[in-house]
């Protein structure tokens, strides 16, 4: 049982948002779903009947998409990092994951979704390249890094390996 489940607050697309998440995650389920009921409606305003949480999963991951009103919007402190092996991979992710999506968000890997929430599509070679006891080439590769929306396996590793 997975003990710490991530909540996803919508104001009213829950269930879409984790219809679409589940459609780019090859590896995915929609689970329960809750309704609101007619008790506490003065507090919440939800009809009876309309969609209140939808759990999910993408990759073995659970989460909860909460319909709870327009009173919290996402922002880019807490993101979700897509960890891929080839650029094929990152260009896949990339592509539908920002369709529709804040393109002004778009730096370093990072992009903001239709529904707000920020993702970071990025190279699991990336760690090893950043992380190189050699400064200099893991200087090389955060410069390069900087200065790209989607990552560039290709170019973060011409960086690395310059001379």
């Amino acid at each position: 049982m997975q003990k710490i489940i991530p909540c996803l607050w919508f104001d009213d697309k829950a269930e879409e948002a984790a219809t679409f998440y589940a459609s780019v995650f090859k590896n995915s389920k929609i689970g329960d779903v809750t309704r609101y009921g007619k008790e506490g409606y003065e507090i919440h305003r939800r009809e009876a009947g309309s969609v209140l949480t939808v759990d999910f999963e993408i990759e073995g991951q659970k989460f909860v998409a909460l319909n709870g009103g327009p009173v919290f919007k996402f922002n880019e402190a807490i993101s979700f990092q897509v960890r891929c092996e080839t650029q094929k991979e990152i260009d896949y992710y990339w592509e539908k994951l920002s369709e529709g999506g804040d393109k002004q968000a778009q730096q370093c890997g990072w992009l903001k979704d239709k529904y707000g929430v920020s993702w970071q599509i990025v190279p699991i070679v990336l760690g090893k390249m950043l992380q190189d006891k050699d400064t200099k080439k893991s200087d090389r590769v955060m410069k390069a890094l900087l200065q790209m929306r989607k990552l560039d396996i290709m170019a973060l590793m011409r960086a690395y390996e310059e001379k």
